[in-house]
């Protein structure tokens, strides 16, 4: 219990000193904060899984950050983290050496995100029911449907 006690306050402390640049541009401070980002998520925080899941994604150096960024973002998304989801989504469509662009699986990631509230998934969805590929016949009638949820949810 004190472990984990001592996770979460690493992990906030860490968390706000994401708002230092002088903190993010300093090596060794940062190696600390992904050290607590790495801990937490190993910890099966959602919230710190797609949080550093994003960073290793987008941030990080080497296909094996990358990687490990998506593992952590399906590990969010498949717990409900919207943010998450929405993400997997869009490296869903992605192409890489191990795999090619996937609708069924982007747009199975995004219906997620769309049920939870989130947006702009539902406007990528329409757009890919609309115009259909990679896998993924075209559908009107999904396509006119998750326009109304985006017009639902604000866009």
């Amino acid at each position: 219990m004190l472990g984990r006690l001592r996770a979460r306050l690493g992990y906030l402390t860490a968390r706000k000193l994401m708002t230092s640049h002088y903190a993010v541009q300093q090596p060794k401070i940062w190696r600390w904060m992904e050290g607590q980002f790495a801990r937490m998520a190993a910890l099966g925080d959602v919230a710190a899984q797609s949080f550093y899941g994003h960073i290793l994604y987008f941030r990080g150096r080497g296909y094996g950050a990358k990687l490990e960024g998506v593992r952590l973002l399906r590990l969010a998304a498949e717990a409900g983290d919207v943010k998450a989801a929405y993400q997997m989504g869009v490296i869903s469509l992605s192409e890489d050496a191990s795999h090619g662009p996937d609708g069924s699986e982007a747009a199975r990631w995004w219906s997620q995100a769309a049920e939870a509230g989130h947006p702009l998934a539902a406007v990528r969805l329409e757009q890919l029911y609309r115009a259909g590929g990679h896998g993924l016949a075209a559908d009107p009638q999904q396509a006119d449907r998750y326009k109304a949820k985006a017009e639902q949810l604000g866009l």
